[in-house]
């Protein structure tokens, strides 16, 4: 078998003049056969009209209808044959037939078919009609024209026959092919020059690649797009999606081929068509999608000194969120437990020097008042939340938050019953997230106060924090889980990661979370709501 790279060459210009002198050959091709046919179709209009004037003047002379009237055809057969042979020269025919009306041949111009057949098939002569077109005038391909004899009594007596074959192929070739071969030999010249041009254009555009390289750059590129686990999307300058990797189709939702297709018309989420359709750039920004929270990067391309396109890369952090959020539930604890730590070794040496001084009453006392001091906060948090992993939760950022002045108090109507297990890790997430920035942010402007409101209804529990902090800018109200605001300080590590985390939990329970501003326009009022948590509730 022959290899691609002995018959198929390898430059691009190469390529295109094989393309060339292909099409052309078929184009040859296929006219000369439509030459031929357009050459039959005129000969057989042109010579199937002298044909039948001439088989319709033989059937109505004289010379030939007398024999058949009185039935005298055997006897005349000489002066018949000598008048059919006449016919045939006249009209350059290659035979002309009498025959009865069976169509069996009783005089022939040149003695052939003599007491045979001839070709009736789809004649309608039989018929009393005068019939012209293709027969098998015996062995021979011919276009011929038959015509009726009839009596005085209209009666069919015999047929008239004047038949001529058809040109060879040779003689049908050698009237196109001298035109053929110059609009060949043009075509040639057209095609040669139209494929070097076409090349150079082409080159250029490719940048001087040839067709191997450009297959090895797109087959690299698939297997780069299909195997990355980071979403890969192009946009060209006009908003038309070039590029869109297999990870980044799943990222954002699309399940339709959409390259070619423009940002704005497809079905995205308001922030990712937002993201997609401008050409800045941008560095680790957080998107939450669903339930998902992206991480976005986006790089413009710029060739000749302007952007032509833009590249978006997505990354999917949902999981190093958990993560990071399980690292602070950590964090919270230890510095929970660091705060009681030292607020536990300053009780100790307190109790440690009344001891020394002999004072044990105010020994007895301050154990008294440390021990109703730790019941009350127990039982503040406990008379309103039964389940025991919240009720822990809280009262761990009640003495957290008493250790940087802040009142942690819960409101007067908060009542949360026992949750199933899952319930009550998803509303720890939630509240331990929203406290530790209403804390924060309450502190950073010297506010003492911080309130928690837990309710369940209906399967939805509704869970409010207020903060005594600066409030939230009212331009970035509607932006704050989507963009990964914080109240922390721009270089706060983790910055927004709390937020987004929340806003991922009530998502994926199909619930919401929002911001609004407290009383008078002070602090700012988280609400999440979480629905779906009646399963495993148990009665208070």
């Amino acid at each position: 078998m022959w290899s691609r790279s002995r018959w198929w060459p390898a430059t691009l210009a190469g390529q295109f003049l094989v393309l060339q002198l292909t099409v052309l050959l078929v184009v040859v091709a296929v006219a000369s056969m439509v030459s031929v046919q357009q050459s039959d179709a005129d000969f057989r209009d042109t010579r199937g009209a002298r044909l039948r004037a001439a088989a319709e003047s033989m059937a109505n002379i004289a010379a030939v209808r007398d024999p058949y009237l009185n039935g005298e055809v055997a006897e005349r057969r000489a002066s018949l044959t000598s008048y059919t042979q006449r016919v045939r020269t006249n009209v350059q025919a290659s035979g002309v037939y009498l025959t009865d009306p069976d169509g069996v041949v009783l005089v022939s111009s040149d003695f052939v078919g003599r007491e045979r057949r001839i070709d009736l098939s789809g004649s309608t002569v039989q018929r009393r009609r005068t019939w012209t077109g293709d027969v098998d005038d015996f062995g021979t391909p011919s276009i011929a024209a038959q015509v009726p004899i009839i009596d005085d009594e209209g009666d069919l007596v015999g047929i008239a026959m004047v038949a001529e074959e058809y040109p060879t192929w040779a003689e049908r070739a050698r009237g196109v092919l001298p035109d053929l071969l110059t609009f060949a030999g043009l075509g040639l010249a057209l095609g040669v020059a139209g494929s070097f041009l076409l090349s150079r254009l082409i080159r250029r555009r490719t940048r001087g690649l040839e067709p191997a390289a450009i297959a090895a750059l797109a087959d690299q590129r698939e297997a780069l797009l299909h195997s990355i686990r980071e979403g890969v999307v192009a946009v060209a300058e006009d908003g038309t999606v070039t590029v869109l990797s297999d990870s980044a189709r799943e990222l954002i939702g699309l399940d339709d081929d959409v390259q070619g297709r423009r940002v704005d018309d497809l079905r995205l989420d308001p922030a990712v068509r937002d993201l997609l359709a401008d050409h800045a750039e941008i560095r680790d920004h957080v998107v939450v999608l669903g339930e998902r929270v992206l991480v976005v990067n986006r790089n413009p391309v710029v060739e000749g000194g302007r952007r032509v396109a833009s590249v978006t890369t997505l990354r999917d952090r949902t999981e190093l969120l958990a993560l990071q959020s399980e690292l602070s539930a950590r964090e919270s604890i230890t510095n929970t437990l660091r705060a009681q730590t030292h607020e536990f070794h300053n009780q100790l040496h307190t109790i440690s020097g009344l001891v020394q001084l002999g004072e044990y009453d105010e020994v007895s006392r301050l154990v008294g008042t440390l021990t109703r001091r730790r019941r009350e906060i127990s039982d503040a948090v406990t008379a309103h939340v039964e389940d025991p992993a919240v009720a822990a939760l809280l009262i761990a950022k009640t003495s957290l938050a008493a250790e940087r002045g802040v009142d942690l108090a819960m409101a007067p109507d908060c009542d949360l019953p026992r949750l199933d297990p899952e319930a009550s890790t998803d509303v720890g997430t939630v509240l331990g997230n929203l406290v530790d920035n209403a804390i924060d942010a309450s502190v950073s402007v010297g506010g003492t106060s911080v309130e928690v409101d837990l309710r369940l209804d209906d399967d939805v529990v509704h869970l409010a924090v207020s903060d005594s902090g600066p409030g939230v800018p009212p331009e970035l109200v509607g932006q704050i889980f989507r963009r990964g605001w914080s109240s922390k300080a721009a270089t706060a590590e983790g910055r927004g990661v709390g937020l987004a985390l929340v806003q991922v939990v009530c998502e994926r329970r199909g619930g919401a979370v929002t911001v609004h501003a407290g009383p008078d326009g002070a602090g700012a009022v988280f609400e999440a709501r979480l629905p779906g948590v009646g399963a495993g509730v148990e009665a208070r």
